[in-house]
């Protein structure tokens, strides 16, 4: 995880029932290839988007939440929620990260609502008996994604997934972090958000050990990928049955899904906004510190400026 501009911080047994699968690999026979549903690498460039996956009368349904985290995202949630009793639902997370302070927002808003996370990417799968809505696991929750993760009720990572962090940083500064200068204004910024972000995980339950790891990697670094042992040492994991998060899914004696296999997931800073009108990305001001996973490789980077 690491910080951009101050507001933005960016085997698996999952079960199939006849409403709803998790995919895992090695069990190819069971089903045809999966077609993903709307969720692509484009779609993971744009402002966070959320959708609602319905599975029949055996399964109450998910949210998917596919893109950055920007100022607009809380009100998007509110608004995709509103009329709609989304009490103790899962979500299901593939996202870069985003905004630190929009991400902190919205988190608090899923645990009011006791909702539960997942990381997966929604899909359809044919199988012998027909379509089923299904979760596929290799899916990625980077920077402010793994708080919001964190965020759940109770929250499950499947094998397949990939969780990162990194530090927060100057969003405008992050692709040459040591060669750009900072005013006591930036510093202050940073160490702002970096307080806000403590608060918020001591409050959703979680460890030192994920602060640690996460500010221990500095923007020219790659992501640190929290293995099994570090899922559970921070507290991102508390359960390691899907059931917890998906508990009308079905039994583990149900058919398994194939894995299908995803291309490593672009890279854009949290501050990269795209309109939905015309599709043109651009620059969004902030005000606080992003988590821009980079992975060392440059990035896009907005002018920076005041809000």
């Amino acid at each position: 995880m690491r910080l951009a501009t101050s507001s933005g911080f960016c085997g698996w047994a999952l079960l199939c029932a006849a409403a709803f699968c998790f995919a895992m690999p090695g069990l190819a026979a069971a089903f045809d290839k999966p077609v993903l549903a709307n969720v692509t690498a484009e779609a993971r460039k744009q402002p966070m988007r959320f959708t609602w996956t319905a599975c029949g009368s055996h399964c109450r349904g998910w949210i998917s939440a596919v893109g950055i985290v920007t100022a607009e995202t809380p009100k998007a949630f509110d608004d995709f929620t509103a009329g709609r009793d989304v009490t103790g639902v899962t979500v299901v997370l593939d996202s870069s990260g985003g905004s630190v302070n929009d991400a902190i927002a919205l988190g608090r808003r899923w645990r009011e609502l006791g909702l539960r996370t997942t990381v997966g990417t929604s899909a359809v799968v044919k199988t012998t008996n027909g379509d089923r809505a299904a979760v596929l696991p290799e899916a990625y929750c980077e920077s402010m994604c793994v708080f919001m993760l964190l965020s759940g009720k109770a929250r499950y990572v499947p094998d397949g997934a990939h969780v990162r962090v990194h530090q927060i940083w100057m969003g405008d500064r992050a692709d040459d972090a040591r060669a750009a200068s900072y005013s006591a204004d930036d510093l202050m910024i940073v160490e702002r958000d970096i307080g806000r972000l403590a608060k918020y995980t001591f409050d959703m339950g979680g460890t030192g050990d994920l602060l640690h790891l996460a500010l221990s990697i500095p923007p020219w670094e790659s992501l640190h990928e929290l293995s099994p042992a570090e899922l559970h040492s921070t507290n991102l994991v508390t359960t390691d049955r899907v059931a917890d998060v998906l508990p009308d899914s079905g039994t583990m004696d149900a058919p398994v899904a194939s894995l299908v296999a995803k291309p490593v997931q672009d890279r854009f800073p949290a501050s990269v906004a795209n309109t939905a009108a015309t599709g043109t990305v651009v620059s969004r001001p902030t005000k606080t510190a992003e988590a821009v996973p980079t992975g060392g490789v440059a990035a896009v980077a907005p002018p920076p400026h005041n809000q």
